[in-house]
């Protein structure tokens, strides 16, 4: 069955953002606006398109059907003229068929059956199918031989978050992205706060030292239980959990790592360095299926001394708040629009402009389409962004937090950097999956009479 309460990724964030289009500007955009800086070297806010510049037609292709992936496909027809959704790829017919549905009743783009293919393998047959740009929206797992097989063929990427489930995925990532920069490939990640404008504008402000230098962040998300299905007689354990995919930590990386990613990168983000530790726990009392928890606690060491913490759970009937707080040594931030000084006052607010305002320069663009505006125009323009490193090592970081609340143990960067471990199988049928147990991991040992 379907949790009927469940906050989708896209509807959560969207809840907390501005959804909204019409921002103008240049081209010269940068994702992730780490390093624009001016001559006095302050961080200035890059230009940001409402609409990506006309040029050839691009086409692209999709990798994952379900919702995600579609809304995706949507965002990219979104984004700009001359572009097109040519291919899909998905291992369930059911998936492809509903997405082939939507995107001809939302966007009247009809997708050929000789472009329509089924199976693990669908990924290689999109991929070769004489696209320019693919959308990697499987569950994330399999997103570290997307990526590969996507540079390898020297396509255009949008990868959707996390980048992968384990540490073997990430290496595996960061050596595509790296290979990706020498090729020129464009790629873009699907967190999406590094391309909202109201998000940025923030930044900017804290890294330009206007409440002080960062000692540290709160960051929170706390939200009700996602969907789940229970199995059916018919399906193997192979469609069970593929189908139950965000309830199983092979394939999502547990909600740390696919949800609470978006929380974490907003605070890497402001502080341009990895921790050097983690200590955390975490545990399951409402989930029903599955093998992942349900609330973490995690608190992050950094080599100056610095900790923040992280927390997030995913159970209904409770209260549900979202916090980005970066603290400085003058005041704090709400990375979502606010500065504050150290009594807790409003020492500046982002200008959001009525609706009706479409001309503001504050306009905040929808961000699920900003990134696709951002990815095209970069390759249009010859003016190549790839943000994969950043969001692998935002992915590491989630994951880093996973390991030591699974274990109890604390793990460091270099622990989790250099880890074999891998998670699933070598091999993908739909069969009997070995020695994936359907447990909860449970750290630490009983206790002593």
């Amino acid at each position: 069955m379907e949790n009927k309460n469940s906050l989708s990724r896209r509807s959560f964030l969207k809840d907390s953002a501005i959804g909204s289009i019409g921002l103008v500007g240049g081209i010269n955009i940068l994702s992730s606006c780490s390093s624009d800086k001016s001559k006095k070297g302050e961080l200035k806010l890059p230009k940001l398109l409402d609409q990506a510049p006309d040029g050839k037609v691009l086409k692209a292709g999709l990798i994952g059907c379900g919702g995600r992936g579609t809304g995706a496909a949507m965002d990219f027809l979104d984004a700009g003229p001359n572009l097109q959704i040519v291919a899909l790829g998905d291992v369930f017919q059911d998936k492809l068929d509903s997405c082939r549905e939507i995107l001809k009743k939302e966007r009247n783009v009809e997708i050929p059956d000789e472009n329509c293919f089924i199976g693990f393998d669908s990924y290689e047959k999109v991929i070769d199918s004489g696209v320019d740009v693919v959308l990697l929206c499987t569950p994330p797992h399999f997103r570290p031989a997307h990526v590969e097989a996507a540079v390898n063929a020297q396509k255009h990427i949008f990868m959707e978050k996390p980048i992968a489930v384990d540490p073997f995925g990430v290496r595996k990532v960061l050596a595509a992205v790296k290979r990706a920069k020498t090729l020129n490939l464009n790629i873009v990640s699907g967190t999406i706060r590094r391309a909202q404008k109201d998000y940025m504008e923030t930044r900017r402000r804290v890294l330009n030292g206007e409440i002080g230098d960062i000692t540290g962040a709160n960051i929170i998300r706390n939200g009700g239980a996602l969907w789940y299905r229970t199995r059916k007689p018919e399906w193997t354990d192979m469609e069970y959990m593929l189908r139950n995919w965000v309830n199983f930590c092979w394939l999502s990386g547990d909600h740390i790592t696919e949800q609470f990613i978006h929380e974490v990168d907003v605070m890497n983000w402001y502080l341009g360095k990895n921790p050097v530790k983690a200590t955390g726990w975490g545990g399951r009392q409402r989930r029903v299926t599955g093998d992942q928890y349900d609330f973490f606690s995690i608190e992050y060491l950094y080599d100056n001394g610095m900790r923040t913490h992280c927390a997030a759970r995913q159970i209904d009937g409770c209260t549900n708040e979202k916090v980005e707080q970066i603290n400085c040594t003058n005041g704090y931030a709400d990375a979502s629009g606010k500065l504050y000084d150290l009594n807790g006052n409003i020492i500046w607010e982002y200008p959001h402009p009525e609706e009706t305002d479409t001309q503001s320069e504050w306009k905040v663009t929808n961000p699920f389409v900003q990134e696709h505006i951002n990815l095209v125009t970069a390759i249009r323009s010859g003016n190549t962004i790839n943000d994969g490193e950043d969001q692998a090592y935002s992915s590491l970081v989630t994951i880093m937090g996973r390991m030591a609340a699974y274990t109890g143990k604390d793990i460091t960067w270099d622990e989790v950097l250099n880890a074999d471990l891998y998670l699933g199988p070598k091999t993908y049928v739909m069969g009997p999956v070995e020695n994936i147990p359907e447990i909860i991991p449970v750290a630490g040992v009983p206790g002593k009479e």
